[in-house]
């Protein structure tokens, strides 16, 4: 079997079953384990499934559960963020101080703002550097940088918060759900998210289609705190309010 058959199989099997074991692998693709680990070290390394001890996860999935790179995380429903980004940007108005969240549908969002009067405040480092370079105002929160998603966090990046009252804010979110509400994987991403949905009048979650029904570590915000935006309301949630097709 020619590697790149192999990494087909592997990829298809991952992303039907949600997570498979090398051993599974390795007996239902006829391989040894040995070469089962060196595939998911490539495909890992290509983006298209997340290794982890004993096997592997799709992105689907592991999306809720792991810290996913932006790379990684940018290239799950590409479209829907472009929908959503452009909308997002036509929001903003010349007299707006907007906080713009870490992420990767933020980072969509990014790319396609146009209103270079507008005041912005990010705690990722990804997303202050793009807009100074465009010639942007913008302010990067202080703090601990992490290096999987680019973002500040910590009581520095806390603090520097307080001093700001935005006219609206625009965040991601790992799951939606009715119970839960708006959920992250990472605790000190979470509490920068809700310090900064605090300060905010009006606060957009920009959510693809696949985080509804799912269910991250940490809540953040629940669903009658925000706006959230997507491009088509799955259904269970055509009575919430808050949720609303751009």
């Amino acid at each position: 079997m020619l590697a790149e058959e192999r990494f087909a199989r592997i990829v298809e099997k991952v992303n039907a079953s949600g997570t498979v074991t090398v051993a599974q692998l390795a007996c239902e693709l006829g391989i040894s384990e040995s070469t089962v680990r060196r595939d998911l070290d490539k495909l890992d390394s290509l983006n298209k499934l997340t290794k982890v001890h004993g096997g592997a996860v799709c992105l689907e999935d592991a999306h809720v559960s792991y810290d996913l790179t932006l790379q990684q995380r940018s290239e799950l429903h590409a479209d829907q963020k472009q929908l959503l980004a452009r909308y997002a940007a036509s929001l903003v108005g010349p007299h707006d101080c907007v906080y713009v969240d870490s992420g990767s549908t933020t980072k969509v969002l990014v790319d396609c703002l146009m209103e270079k009067g507008a005041l912005y405040v990010t705690n990722s480092a990804v997303h202050g550097l793009t807009l100074a370079q465009r010639g942007f105002t913008v302010v990067l929160l202080g703090g601990e940088l992490k290096g999987s998603t680019s973002a500040t966090v910590g009581p520095e990046a806390l603090d520097a918060l307080e001093r700001y009252n935005f006219t609206l804010g625009f965040w991601g979110a790992n799951g939606i759900d009715l119970q839960a509400g708006c959920t992250s994987p990472e605790r000190e991403e979470s509490q920068v998210k809700r310090a900064s949905l605090a300060r905010s009048a009006r606060r957009l979650v920009l959510a693809d289609t696949s985080k509804f029904g799912r269910v991250a570590p940490v809540s953040f915000a629940s669903l009658d705190q925000v706006e959230v935006l997507t491009t088509s309301v799955p259904e269970g949630y055509e009575d919430v309010s808050s949720v609303r097709c751009v």
